[in-house]
């Protein structure tokens, strides 16, 4: 009787499987596509990052008027642990551009997610770990300046800058909110496309997104810092740039998941 070799397809490891090996440089890709994103059908996006911008500033008018000026910096690094999940009407958007169906702010707003209410449930997560954060903030503050009072806006800068309690803040607060940012970038970056995109619950999905980000560093650092710049460039115009970054970013984050996950 004849015999047959046969070779056996032994299946790659989980995290093998997770692996592109991607270029860094393919962060601007991902940043080009969600561009082409924002300007096709543009004014949904646009009205989107307009709403954002409107409540960024109504948030931070409130703290002022309410006297917890002292957590303006902490909140608007907080911003960034919860965009992700607020971005989740512009994915949609992007998705509905892939699927070549019509593009609506009505379905950008009113987001049914194959994962139903995990996202949401992810959503509280990233709430809690902001506020987290922001209490980190306060508690590092007092721990280096006692119970002196917030200088305010106007102060802050030269307290920081030219005593040796403000440099040393400045590295632990620093220290410490890069962790954050690096714990929430990878918890919820892929994390809550997929909730959009599949049928998965909350933990399942959170660590799916660590696991792709630390499997693709590379190109995920690249992406992180170009963000960080966004992010930074929309500060420095007091938030008015939030209008066109904030689309353009959450659109590119959806090309991300799908270069990657």
């Amino acid at each position: 009787m004849g015999t047959k070799d046969t070779i056996e397809t032994v299946p790659l490891p989980l995290a093998a499987r997770r692996r592109r090996n991607l270029p860094a440089s393919a962060a601007l890709d991902w940043l080009a596509k969600g561009w082409s994103d924002l300007w096709h059908t543009p004014l949904p996006s646009l009205a989107y990052g307009l709403a954002i911008f409107a409540i960024s500033i109504v948030i931070v008018w409130q703290l002022f008027q309410l006297a917890l000026d002292y957590i303006l910096f902490p909140a608007l690094a907080g911003f960034m642990v919860v965009g992700p999940l607020i971005a989740i009407g512009l994915y949609q958007k992007s998705r509905d551009i892939e699927e070549g169906r019509p593009v609506s702010l009505v379905r950008m707003i009113f987001v049914k997610a194959a994962s139903g209410a995990q996202v949401w449930y992810t959503g509280a997560i990233l709430c809690l770990l902001m506020l987290v954060w922001m209490r980190a903030a306060v508690i590092i503050y007092a721990l280096f300046f006692g119970l002196r009072p917030f200088p305010g806006l106007d102060g802050v800068v030269s307290m920081l800058l030219t005593t040796p309690e403000g440099w040393g803040m400045l590295v632990v607060g620093t220290a410490a909110g890069g962790l954050f940012a690096a714990f929430s970038f990878a918890i919820s970056t892929f994390a809550i496309p997929m909730l959009l995109d599949e049928k998965t619950d909350a933990f399942t999905a959170m660590g799916t997104s660590i696991s792709l980000v630390w499997n693709n560093l590379p190109v995920m650092l690249a992406w992180g810092a170009i963000v960080l710049v966004l992010f930074i460039l929309s500060l420095a115009t007091g938030l008015l740039g939030l209008i066109v970054v904030f689309p353009l970013l959450g659109h590119a984050t959806w090309h991300s998941y799908r270069a990657i996950a």
